[in-house]
């Protein structure tokens, strides 16, 4: 007998997958993480509308990234599978910690995005290890958390 693999069922209705799956960006049959990470830049633009100053900034993406345990764990759950491609509210906070207190111009955005991306795909230690070593939200999470200050480090570097 072959094993047909089926895909989760996810739900948009639900407020916490669609938070989960970034608004839906993350269901990209292909490098959602990557859509996942695009659909962010223009939630990243209101959040610098509305909270232009570095502490508000950070408070609203510590308190998202606090939510994102919840979010993306109960996305897991929901669905059996464990840090999916398809959740990508992680990419969302990992890209918001890339940008921190840095100009926001299409350069600063387009490099932010590549570096997160870059420490999001190749996962170099301790990324990795925190890949493979952490489960739950808190493990689907933090990993993006590494990659967007391992990037937010080049950031203050650069600009």
């Amino acid at each position: 007998m072959k094993h047909i693999e089926t895909k989760p069922d996810f739900d948009l209705t639900q407020p916490i997958q669609f938070l989960a799956l970034g608004f839906g960006s993350g269901l990209a049959p292909k490098a959602p993480g990557t859509f996942g990470t695009l659909a962010a830049i223009p939630v990243f633009l209101l959040l610098t509308l509305l909270l232009p100053t570095p502490l508000p900034y950070a408070i609203a993406v510590i308190v998202m990234g606090l939510a994102g345990i919840y979010i993306c764990g109960k996305a897991a759950d929901d669905v059996g599978v464990h840090d999916h491609p398809a959740i990508v509210w992680d990419e969302f906070i990992g890209f918001f910690i890339t940008m921190f207190m840095v100009p926001v111009t299409w350069q600063s955005i387009l490099v932010g995005f590549i570096l997160f991306r870059i420490f999001d795909i190749f996962k170099p230690w301790p990324i990795s290890f925190i890949d493979k070593n952490m489960t739950g939200g808190f493990g689907i999470m933090f990993d993006d958390v590494l990659a967007g200050i391992f990037a937010l480090v080049i950031m203050q570097l650069i600009f």
